[in-house]
């Protein structure tokens, strides 16, 4: 694949990515978008849980299988090492717009409603905060090189990317996964919780801590003693720092 071609394919991955998650904040929050969690067609309940549990597992699945080092290396075999990322992106992306697209609602039964004005302005304030809070992460540590663009620009422009390096740039000295911290406040502030977004929000929170598990053995295997001592020092997913001894 030429240059050029390794930058036009990671612009029009990066456009489809862009879509798509800014089509899924609305999904979620119920707001903008014509299709949400909550509406749509309703099939009966069964066949409802068995698509969902299948749309959410066929995401987690391929986030966890192409996330992993050993999957990388046989796929750069393929794939030109420049658009992994980008071909990565896209499979992702693909996967969650088949899950957007076909989600089948539960709307009943609801198992919170909030019925308070200003709790509900609240709930609306931390679910803002939760996509605000995850898109800033992304470009503390580089969103460009997250979703792929960085390497196909560096191809076309011949420089090699730097190593990756240890840092832990504004939030990430308080809490250690600040993105996964966004999408939790995201899927759970919300003021009416059917059994559908119930469903979504254990099944995601399900998966980010598995992915936590398996990223962290990866940051460790990594950058060795000093993510072990950062991982004593910092909270997870709770913002705390401990003070140094």
């Amino acid at each position: 694949m030429s240059a050029f071609l390794t930058v036009l394919y990671g612009l029009v991955v990066y456009a489809f990515f862009l879509a798509t998650f800014l089509y899924a904040i609305g999904f979620v929050g119920n707001v903008l978008v014509p299709k949400t969690i909550d509406s749509g067609p309703q099939g009966p309940l069964v066949q409802s849980l068995i698509v969902d549990v299948l749309l959410l597992g066929l995401f987690a699945v391929q986030h966890s299988v192409m996330a992993r080092k050993g999957f990388k290396r046989w796929w750069t075999r393929i794939v030109p090492e420049p658009v992994e990322r980008s071909t990565y992106v896209l499979a992702a992306t693909a996967a969650l717009a088949l899950l957007l697209w076909q989600w089948q609602p539960i709307p009943e039964p609801i198992v919170w409603r909030v019925e308070s004005a200003a709790v509900t302005q609240l709930l609306g304030i931390v679910f803002w905060f939760g996509w605000a809070l995850l898109l800033l992460s992304t470009f503390l540590i580089n969103h460009f090189e997250l979703f792929g663009l960085r390497q196909v620009f560096s191809r076309l422009t011949g420089r090699e990317i730097p190593a990756a390096q240890f840092r832990t740039p504004f939030v990430y000295r308080y809490v250690r996964h600040p993105i996964y911290l966004g999408f939790l406040l995201a899927f759970w502030a919300a003021p009416v919780m059917t059994a559908g977004h119930l469903l979504f929000s254990i099944a995601t929170s399900g998966y980010i801590l598995i992915g936590i598990w398996f990223e962290e053995r990866d940051l460790v295997a990594q950058f060795g003693e000093r993510y072990r001592a950062y991982r004593a020092q910092v909270g997870m997913l709770l913002p705390w720092r401990k003070a140094p001894e």
